[in-house]
């Protein structure tokens, strides 16, 4: 039987990451368990398009801007849900590819359970699982909800 003590949820700020940190927090709340809340920034920027180069400095100051507006949008995702109050959640902002960083949080964090979502902002087809997801339930050493 599942008893999760960290649920690990993975949010891209989708309605479809709403879902799963939903479903997330009630099961945090229901086995009082630590909820994870990750979003990775795998946005690339260049250091020079064309005979444009940006300047070491302007290029952290992007950078550190795209994480500030990430951990903004945290907070506000976790503000439209009333039951976070009622469970300890973890925030945490990292940079890189989505399916590694989740899997390598999973693994740093002894995360027993993720909850995703298949579809998120880069969703093609409704039908369709996200190859975030699909990397995910292939790589985590753990147990993986995937919600439709």
């Amino acid at each position: 039987m599942l008893n999760p003590t960290k649920i690990l949820v993975p949010t891209d700020f989708s309605d479809h990451s709403d879902k799963a940190l939903e479903e997330a927090l009630d099961i945090a709340q229901q086995f009082k368990a630590t909820l994870l809340l990750l979003h990775v920034v795998h946005e690339n920027i260049h250091h020079c398009a064309g005979d444009y180069c940006l300047s070491d400095e302007l290029l952290r100051q992007i950078e550190d801007n795209m994480l500030s507006g990430a951990r903004d949008a945290v907070r506000k995702q976790l503000g439209k849900f009333p039951q976070a109050a009622n469970v300890q959640v973890v925030t945490e902002i990292r940079w890189g590819a989505p399916a590694e960083e989740i899997i390598q949080v999973q693994e740093e964090k002894g995360a027993d359970l993720i909850v995703i979502s298949p579809l998120g902002k880069t969703g093609i087809a409704k039908y369709l699982m996200g190859s975030v997801t699909n990397n995910v339930a292939k790589g985590a050493s753990c147990s993986v909800l995937i919600l439709r």
